[in-house]
C-alpha cells in the first residue's frame, strides 16, 4: 500500500480501540466486540478521517511480543468487519509488539498497513524487553505476497531505549536498515503530545537517508495541534476524538469532525 492511496496530502488517520477480546482479562462477547469496531469505524468515517488503525488496546496487561491464536482469530474478525464498514485504508496494530500477528491478521482481512512499536533496535517497557524484528517482519510479508505497509515506530511511547540513542539514529536505521514503509513519531504515552523538537529531528533524520518516507505523528494531537501536520506526513489520532477525550470511550463523531478540520 503506498501512503499516496490515502485522499488527502496528509492523512489523518483515527483509532479503532477494541474492548478486551476474549481471553483477555475482562474480556467482552466478541460479537460486542465486533460492533463497537463498526460503530468507531462508521463514526470516524463520517467525521473524516482518511483511514482508521484496529488495535487491541483493552487487551491489557500486553503479551510482549507472540499474542495467542486467539487474539489473532478475533482481531481478524474485527479488522474484516471495519474493512468491509468503511471505503478507507485500514491498519493493524497488535499490542504489545506481535508484528507477525498484525501482518497476518492485514493480510487475511484486506488491511493495507500495520503499525509495530519495536520494528528495529530495542526498548524497555513495562512487558520487559522488547527487541525489533525487522528481518522476521519484511520475510513474511514477501512469503506472504501480502501488499501490507510496516509503519515503524521511533522513539515509541510507554518505553525507554536500552542504552544511548537519538531521535536521528532511530529514524535512520528503521528507514535504512528496516526497510519501513513509513515512520511514526510519538509523546511519552498514549494521548501525550508529540513534541516538536522530536518531530523535527525526525523528519530531518528523514530528508538525509530517505526523503520518500512519510513522517507520522503517532499520539496526542489534537485541533490545536496545527503546527505538527505542518511539519508531518499525517497523523494518527485516538484520544481527541473520543466521547470526552478518555480513550477508552466510543469515537464522537462531532468530535471527529472537529479535530479533521482543524488540521486541515
Amino acid at each position: 500500500m503506498r501512503f499516496d492511496a490515502f485522499d488527502a496530502a496528509r492523512p489523518v488517520v483515527g483509532m479503532v480501540h477494541l474492548p478486551p477480546l476474549p481471553g483477555a482479562p475482562g474480556g467482552d462477547d466478541l460479537d460486542g466486540v465486533v460492533e463497537r469496531a463498526v460503530a468507531d469505524a462508521e463514526a470516524l468515517a463520517a467525521g473524516g478521517v482518511d483511514g482508521v488503525v484496529v488495535e487491541n488496546l483493552g487487551d491489557a496487561p500486553y503479551h510482549p511480543e507472540d499474542v495467542p491464536k486467539h487474539t489473532v482469530a478475533g482481531m481478524t474478525r474485527a479488522t474484516r468487519a471495519v474493512v468491509e464498514a468503511v471505503d478507507r485504508p485500514v491498519g493493524v496494530n497488535v499490542l504489545r509488539n506481535d508484528a507477525a500477528a498484525a501482518l497476518s491478521v492485514a493480510a487475511a482481512a484486506g488491511g493495507d498497513f500495520l503499525r509495530i512499536n519495536v520494528h528495529v533496535g530495542a526498548r524497555v517497557t513495562d512487558q520487559g524487553l522488547l527487541e525489533g524484528r525487522a528481518h522476521e517482519t519484511l520475510r513474511l510479508r514477501d512469503r506472504l505476497d501480502a501488499d501490507v505497509a510496516v509503519w515503524a515506530d521511533v522513539d515509541v511511547k510507554h518505553s525507554a531505549p536500552l542504552g544511548e540513542r537519538s531521535v536521528r539514529g532511530a529514524v535512520r536505521d528503521a528507514c535504512e536498515r528496516g526497510l519501513a514503509d513509513a515512520v511514526v513519531v510519538s509523546g511519552p504515552a498514549t494521548g501525550r503530545t508529540t513534541a516538536e523538537s522530536t518531530l523535527a529531528a525526525a523528519v530531518d533524520a528523514r530528508d538525509a537517508v530517505a526523503p520518500e518516507t512519510p513522517v507520522v505523528v503517532g499520539s496526542g494531537v489534537t485541533a490545536g495541534d496545527t503546527e505538527l501536520l505542518s511539519t508531518a506526513d499525517g497523523a494518527i489520532v485516538g484520544t481527541a476524538l473520543k466521547d470526552g477525550g478518555e480513550t477508552t470511550a466510543p469515537v464522537d463523531e462531532r468530535r471527529v469532525t472537529e479535530v479533521v478540520e482543524a488540521l486541515r
